[in-house]
């Protein structure tokens, strides 16, 4: 468990359903990500218990005085190479923004991704989620022309890659410098990067 003065990061627990389906819900609209190619429409969202009970997934919460205030969590990429995770669903309530719990539940993220053998980590979102692209590139993400894999997330358009492998100067994740793709247009492994 991750601890700070005023929050606390726990692996997600079945009675927490309801809370991160609320919470998806509720920043997916504020940041006008709803509908189709969205993940405010993925089967998972309503029981990510669930979804993240596999042995290659996990998904964590923060709380604070009992109450779940965002979470995020990996899950393998689909139709892309098994070493390669997706970052899913990390999404904070305005009340928790700002309180540095974004960079302690990245961190818990990467370490069960490579915990559970992944060695890349993948990630989309959108280009306006301007404090989120800025914590993903300090933790060492680089930007990647193209989406991999299959999310089905076809309404993001900001893709994010890291090794898992690599680490820069404090000891967080970091990432060998993705190469700029030229084509195809999706990837399915991290050798398709020219």
């Amino acid at each position: 468990m991750t601890q700070a003065s005023n929050w606390t990061i726990r692996p997600c627990q079945p009675e927490d359903a309801i809370a991160i389906r609320d919470i998806i819900h509720e920043v997916m609209t504020d940041i006008c990500a709803v509908g189709p190619g969205f993940a405010i429409v993925d089967p998972e969202v309503d029981d990510i218990p669930a979804a993240y009970a596999g042995p290659r997934a996990a998904y964590f919460v923060v709380e604070r005085d009992g109450e779940v205030l965002g979470g995020a969590g990996i899950g393998p990429l689909a139709e892309a190479d098994p070493s390669i995770c997706e970052l899913r669903k990390m999404y904070f309530l305005d009340a928790l923004r700002g309180q540095g719990a974004g960079r302690p539940m990245l961190a818990r993220c990467l370490d069960a991704a490579r915990e559970r053998g992944f060695r890349q980590c993948y990630l989309e979102t959108l280009p306006h989620l301007d404090a989120a692209c800025h914590l993903y590139e300090q933790a060492g993400f680089r930007r990647i022309p193209a989406s991999m894999g299959n999310t089905g997330h076809f309404g993001c358009n900001r893709f994010y890659l890291i090794d898992l492998r690599a680490t820069i100067g404090d000891g967080r994740a970091g990432s060998q410098s993705a190469a700029p793709v030229q084509s195809p247009p999706r990837f399915t492994d991290l050798q398709d990067i020219p």
